[in-house]
């Protein structure tokens, strides 16, 4: 019963799980993972509990698999683990279906037609890795260990993808974070030194500037927020173009105009400083450059701001005002949706001056420092290759990328232009660039180019699609991975470890033993002498009976101290202070204040397209997973009311959506939620890999759409740039 068109509502699926996991006596067969039973009477085995921590998103949520005769049949939250307050979400509850997906990779795949045709021959495991380091080492021979790429995601075995481009002697990693995080990161670390943690629990007043926190979850904050308006009375005064569910439960929504949320910051700063309604001895003790932004900000009136926002002027000085007088446990929330503008590392400055100005840091209801976690790293002595290029493919182009990072765009364009060098081994893990990144075409031009592309998922995703070679990976409750240290703010610093529930389905192999087993083929075999229990146990060093903690409570916490860890320490600036004017900037010919240009335009009768997440949709890897299809099945193009009547476009007509780079068809979602010079979709749809069957020819894909800009000086992507016609399809 393998009919990629078979439907199954969550009932259902519960129900078929628990007669599954009453077991399997008879000769099975097979529905997607699970195996069927046909025995009139089986015995009921004993359910089984296992730790783990989800891996539907980057928060790695605490959890309880329970599992019968083998078979994963429930995910409970972790009552003990702190950062996500004992609680599990709807992403997270779909775990179980990845493990179980029709659509599942299941055994290497080797591509026999042409890039995207989605003809492919089933080898062995032994076959794949013998050809994937042959070509690997053909690249290297050719093109210089530089002429490879590795990209990975967000997971807790993608260290290894890194180590691996390290011992064969590539600079050339980017991370999925180059697309949507690094402005932000920039920004806030140049200011205070690292970047924070916001103690939500604790606010008295919060301005969430783009960032839509109970939609786009992350853990604590989703849940603290929502605890500290009820209980303690903090006040949410949230901007953004579109009424989302946290504009809806904020005290005040203003739909800001996009691009100008640099200027209402300057306007807030102008306040405060202009009416001193800041902490003297603290900003005097603790920062730099007050003097300096005390007269930068004399021309960002409350008025001028309001003439370019939209947001009125009265409001803008009584909420600079209102939220002084709630420093230090105040904030401007240091959102994670920070890839707008080709200015947004300047954007996210004002973000932070702001909070320098409120004297937040390291104090409770502001800015957290990182807390001790207490994990060791895992040294090892990489080999060096006098034959190689001398940098990074994307290095100087602008002036302070994160070299661990990287920048995926400024990558593609070096690998399309062959400057400096040429590019033509690619090695994928866990991320999905054709889905993700902007302008997909392009992503297409640059898979094209390779001579060989080897992707580790376990799904056929689009970047899979396109791939040489492609290599069934575990899910998160088939493997064994390293210990990794989190961040939640006041709730916690923590360690967990995951380990197998069950045993893995079909062919699949966790990242780590690709990597081993490339390792040994290419005599780097040294580099991988390991398991994941003699790593984690390197890792766990320093912390006695962690590991015994981690497998009774499912989570390791480090005392460790949560306010004041600056107390009588300096900080990680040229200052030594909060920098409020960066000297390090201005050293560089950035400017050490943030300088507002107004955005462009919109062209007439265009929109500026916006991005976003919801609770269920995570970029572009839960699309596809049948539970959360139930209640998302489909993006949408949100379009207001006014502009809709212009153009003779009703709620649920099918509609073309076009940019200079692309044109995509999905229906209209006509709603007052939205400016009227604005329209937005959600990611992840509509994908060219007919293995992914409720997201294939279904809603449109906004990578095809999106047009590549950049922020200038750290190179991530500037997804808000995109002007975009959308006109009624005709039938």
């Amino acid at each position: 019963m393998s009919d990629s068109k078979q439907k199954y509502s969550r009932r259902d699926f519960f129900k078929a799980s628990g007669l599954i996991a009453a077991g399997a006596v008879g000769g099975p067969t097979v529905l997607g993972g699970l195996r069927k039973a046909e025995a009139a009477a089986p015995e009921v085995a004993p359910m089984e509990s296992h730790f783990s921590a989800c891996d539907m998103c980057f928060n790695k949520c605490g959890l309880i698999a329970r599992s019968e005769n083998g078979v994963v049949t429930k995910l409970d939250p972790n009552p003990k683990f702190l950062k996500s307050r004992g609680m599990l979400c709807a992403r997270g509850n779909a775990g179980i279906n990845q493990v179980y997906d029709p659509d599942r990779l299941k055994y290497p795949l080797l591509r026999v037609g042409e890039r995207g045709e989605g003809k492919w021959k089933r080898i062995s495991w032994d076959e794949a890795l013998d050809l994937a380091a042959s070509k690997m080492e053909e690249v290297r021979k050719k093109y210089l260990p530089c002429g490879h790429l590795f990209s990975a995601g967000t997971d807790l075995q993608s260290q290894f993808v890194g180590r691996f481009a390290e011992v064969y002697g590539s600079f050339n990693v980017t991370s999925h974070e180059s697309l949507c995080l690094v402005s932000n990161n920039r920004a806030f670390l140049d200011t205070f030194g690292e970047v924070p943690h916001p103690d939500v629990l604790n606010s008295k007043y919060i301005i969430m500037a783009g960032a839509n926190r109970f939609e786009a979850l992350v853990t604590p904050d989703s849940m603290d927020l929502m605890t500290t308006m009820r209980e303690n009375g903090c006040k949410l005064v949230t901007l953004d173009p579109r009424y989302t569910k946290t504009a809806a439960l904020s005290d005040e929504w203003y739909p800001i105009k996009p691009g100008t949320d640099m200027v209402f910051m300057l306007a807030l700063a102008h306040v405060i400083v202009g009416e001193k309604l800041y902490d003297a001895q603290w900003i005097e003790e603790k920062t730099y450059g007050i003097e300096q932004l005390a007269e930068h900000v004399k021309q960002y009136t409350p008025e001028f701001a309001a003439e370019e926002c939209g947001i009125p002027a009265k409001a803008i000085a009584r909420i600079a005002r209102e939220i002084a007088a709630a420093a230090p446990a105040a904030m401007i929330y240091p959102g994670r949706r920070s890839s707008d503008y080709e200015d947004s590392t300047q954007i996210r400055r004002a973000f932070a001056i702001v909070n320098g100005l409120l004297g937040n840091w390291d104090r409770p209801g502001g800015l957290l420092a990182a807390r001790a976690v207490g994990l060791k790293g895992v040294q090892y002595d990489a080999p060096w290759y006098d034959d190689n290029h001398y940098d990074r493919v994307d290095a100087d182009k602008v002036p302070m990328m994160f070299e661990h990072e990287g920048s995926f765009l400024l990558t593609r364009d070096a690998v399309l232009a062959d400057d400096p060098y040429e590019v033509r081994g690619w090695l994928v893990y866990k991320t999905n660039p054709m889905g993700t990144a902007p302008n997909r075409k392009k992503t297409i031009e640059m898979m094209n180019k390779m001579d060989f592309v080897t992707v580790v998922d376990i799904a056929m995703s689009d970047t899979a699609w396109y791939a040489d070679l492609v290599l069934p990976s575990q899910s998160y409750l088939e493997r064994a991975d390293p210990c990794s240290g989190l961040q939640g703010s006041s709730a916690c610093a923590c360690v967990i470890k995951r380990d197998p529930v069950i045993d893995p389905l079909y062919e699949s192999r966790a990242c780590f033993d690709v990597m081993k087993g490339l390792a040994e083929r290419m005599d780097l075999g040294e580099f991988f002498d390991f398991t994941i229990p003699e790593y984690r146990e390197k890792q766990l060093a320093g912390l006695p009976k962690a590991e015994e903690v981690l497998d009774r409570d499912g989570v390791y916490y480090n005392p460790s101290k949560v306010y004041g860890i600056y107390e009588g320490k300096v900080y990680k600036t040229l200052s030594k202070k909060v920098e409020l004017y960066n000297q390090r900037y201005e050293q560089m010919g950035i400017d050490p204040l943030p300088v507002y240009t107004p955005p462009t335009k919109v062209p007439a009768n265009q929109f500026r397209l916006v991005i976003g997440r919801n609770a269920l949709v995570t970029q572009s890897s839960t699309a596809n997973n049948e539970l959360l299809h139930e209640f998302v099945p489909t993006n949408t193009l949100w379009l207001n009311p006014q502009a809709a009547q212009k153009l003779n476009i009703a709620d649920g007509d099918v509609v073309q959506v076009s940019s200079s780079v692309g044109t995509q068809e999905l229906k209209a979602e006509v709603t007052d939620k939205i400016r009227t010079d604005t329209v937005y979709m959600l990611t992840g749809f509509n994908t060219l890999s007919t293995r992914q069957h409720l997201a294939h020819n279904n809603g449109a894909s906004i990578a095809d759409i999106l047009e590549g800009d950049i922020d200038a000086i750290t190179g991530n992507a500037a997804l808000h740039t995109t002007f975009v016609t959308v006109t009624r399809k005709v039938a």
